[in-house]
């Protein structure tokens, strides 16, 4: 940036005499700077008439504007339908980086220091086709943990405490995914009913920390010392080689539709900030009552620099933006992946090296955008997520009805090798973040055990969160004491985490999914801040082998670079870290089209040799067995194989133990029910595979 930006330094900048503040509102016909006690922040102490300059910038300056000061905006200007000023509102500063509550809709901004002493932290920059991304809840991971001090828990502090950090080391994923922590506010729906927004999906800043996940302390000490805690926080799982990912919220604000809180944008300049017709009816594609208005200019630089704020000045490592289409819209309200807003994420020299996640969707026309982001983003696949559930769950409640699945293994298979189908071959498999699971929707234990969601507890009969859950409840509608019931969904939950953990892509944990966590059936716990939703540190047997399942499963990808290619092989070419794939059948010979698309088969052998330029050469075979009956399988016959070894089975509730034994290419194998089985493929690489895909 240079002198010459017309938006250069909005917010406040401190100088050698005093401070500064920068607003832009292109509608205004006046705005106040207001500055407030120090102790009591309703006491308005001084007030600065603002002036605007040739870019619709207004500026304030004040020697009372330091460190620790607590300021609001007052903004008038002429009735319309587009506008909504009201000269009597404080409102508070959009880049705020600091705020206290003083009433029920009221924010005062506070000013920030600079600087934190990084100590020997860096950013891992883990690659993405090593990365295990890990979603959680700031408070929910360590609300329960005993280990964590009492007055810590539920905190950043929390999260970064050592047995946290401990756990997600051994655990062995890369990355947390943290829900928002962007300043939020509960929807005045919720605060009517008496609940409150614990996902946090509507914000109120875009660049304060939410203050009530910070300890006590901090919170008393004031917006310096969340800040400060905050920043420990990614330091120290920085230090421990973990990767922060923030999920990002920039869809919408939590002034919610017409008729909703005037507490920023709306005040400072509506006509700007949201989406609206020439009448002034909103325009929204988010279903949350209003749609920041990415056809104008300032809101995608207000979103630009919030990023370029938490990935630089708090050290951010990535973020995953909530309903992305949204952020692809034009002034016609069109998605196009070439947008100013997206564009400028991926070649800001600012955002170098920091990942960018796309939740590929919004609730307007043409919302559905799965596979059209430009080259450089992930997005979560709900095209993998619906497959996979599918063959594992739905599949298999339809044969038990009518004595055989609706289909056979082929798509399964795609979206195991890195859905090709979907995403480019400029962008290959890590453009796929596969998840099976997520925040909203059941947990993975809750698909085994529930066919319908049970969400009365969120006070709308019933009536929200989705009824498309692809789930299967085996036999019994909730908990159960039936054993062979328990066995079974216990094995299905290992079926879905080996499928995630060794698919091609970016594989994506929901905390507690790696245990077995329940919701009991709430498939849309937005609001439910309790037991409920939080993380359970005392375990079960059952839960104890799942664990060690996962971990094991972790380890089994980290170890094997044929499962996690970053490139698309090409078939009779040899493409540098893009696994070549061979597809054979039950019997050990090659798939046909016949094979691929027929409900009768239900089990592949798929072989994968890694093509590395940094790591050793690596070959495994991956063997899904889709069918509630046992099938013997002959393992593949293939150029290089000298013999296999048996890594991983699914049909055994804890890992097996690693041993020498060795299984020869046409030996026969006896794969358990709905079940996988993961194989060494020992023996020397070959450079020419018969075939790729």
């Amino acid at each position: 940036m240079t002198s010459a930006d017309p938006l250069r330094n909005l917010g406040v900048r401190l100088t050698q005499n005093g401070g500064e503040l920068r607003v832009f509102s292109a509608n205004a016909d006046g705005m106040e700077l207001c500055l407030f006690d120090a102790k009591d922040p309703d006491w308005l102490v001084k007030t600065v008439r603002m002036s605007k300059d040739a870019n619709d910038v207004w500026v304030g300056r004040s020697r009372s504007l330091t460190v620790g000061t607590r300021y609001a905006v007052r903004v008038s200007g002429p009735a319309s339908p587009n506008n909504m000023f009201n000269p009597e509102s404080m409102l508070l500063d959009p880049y705020a980086r600091g705020m206290v509550r003083v009433g029920a809709n009221e924010w005062r901004g506070t000013v920030i220091a600079d600087g934190f002493d990084w100590g020997e932290a860096r950013k891992p920059n883990t690659p993405l086709d090593h990365s295990v991304i890990y979603e959680a809840h700031v408070k929910g991971i360590s609300k329960l943990n005993p280990d964590v001090p009492e007055d810590l828990r539920g905190t950043y502090a929390g999260l970064a405490h050592e047995s946290t950090i401990g756990y997600l080391k051994d655990l062995g994923v890369t990355a947390v995914e943290l829900l928002p922590v962007h300043a939020f506010v509960s929807e005045q729906r919720l605060i009517q009913q008496g609940l409150t927004n614990y996902w946090g999906y509507n914000t109120l800043n875009f660049f304060s920390p939410h203050a009530p996940y910070a300890s006590r302390s901090a919170q008393a000490a004031g917006p310096d010392a969340v800040l400060a805690e905050f920043k420990g926080m990614v330091k120290l799982l920085h230090l421990a080689g973990i990767e922060v990912i923030l999920d990002v919220v920039y869809n919408h604000t939590a002034e919610e539709g017409i008729g909703g809180p005037r507490t920023s944008f709306r005040g400072i300049d509506n006509a700007t900030y949201y989406r609206q017709d020439a009448d002034g009816a909103y325009i929204d594609v988010t279903g949350c009552g209003n749609t920041v208005d990415f056809g104008k200019e300032v809101p995608v630089r207000l979103v630009l620099d919030s990023l370029r704020y938490w990935a630089n000045e708090v050290q951010i490592d990535g973020f995953r933006f909530d309903l992305a289409a949204t952020l692809g819209r034009d002034a016609d309200v069109h998605y196009t992946p070439d947008h100013p807003l997206l564009q400028g994420l991926l070649h800001d020299p600012a955002l170098a090296d920091v990942k960018m996640i796309a939740e590929p969707w919004d609730v307007g026309m043409g919302g559905w955008q799965t596979g059209n982001f430009p080259a450089g983003f992930s997005e979560w696949n709900d095209r993998y997520r619906d497959r996979v559930r599918n063959f594992w769950l739905a599949d298999i409640k339809e044969a038990r009805a009518h004595g055989q699945a609706p289909i056979g293994i082929g798509g399964f298979a795609t979206r195991l090798a890195g859905s090709s189908n979907t995403f480019s071959p400029e962008r290959g498999p890590l453009a796929s973040l596969n998840f099976v699971t997520a925040h909203d929707g059941f947990t993975m234990a809750d698909l085994t055990a529930y066919d319908v969601k049970h969400n009365l507890g969120n006070g709308e009969n019933n009536r929200d969160g989705t009824d498309n859950n692809r789930s299967f409840n085996h036999g019994v509608e909730g908990p159960t004491m039936d054993e062979a019931i328990l066995l079974q969904r216990h094995k299905t939950v290992r079926n879905l985490l080996g499928t995630l953990l060794l698919s091609a892509g970016v594989p994506m944990i929901t905390a507690g999914d790696e245990f077995g966590r329940s919701q009991r059936g709430n498939n849309n716990a937005y609001c439910q801040d309790s037991e409920l939703t939080w993380l359970g540190w005392l375990r079960t047997r059952e839960e104890r082998e799942l664990l060690a399942t996962t971990r094991r499963l972790l380890e089994l990808r980290r170890t094997n670079p044929a499962l996690r290619p970053s490139r698309y092989a090409v078939f009779g070419e040899t493409t540098p870290n893009a696994s070549h794939m061979d597809w054979y059948d039950a019997g050990g010979n090659r798939m046909d089209d016949e094979d691929w698309n027929s409900p009768e088969n239900r089990t592949l052998q798929y072989l994968a040799a890694s093509t590395p330029d940094r790591e050793e050469f690596n070959r495994v075979l991956l063997i899904v067995h889709g069918v509630e009956d046992d099938v013997e399988v002959s393992l593949p016959t293939a150029p290089g194989v000298t013999s296999y070894a048996l890594l991983w089975d699914s049909s055994t509730e804890l890992p097996i133990a690693e041993d020498e034994s060795e299984f020869a290419p046409g030996s026969t194998r006896l794969v358990g029910g709905t079940s996988m089985q993961l194989y060494r493929a020992n023996g020397p690489r070959v450079e020419a595979p018969e075939s790729a895909a």
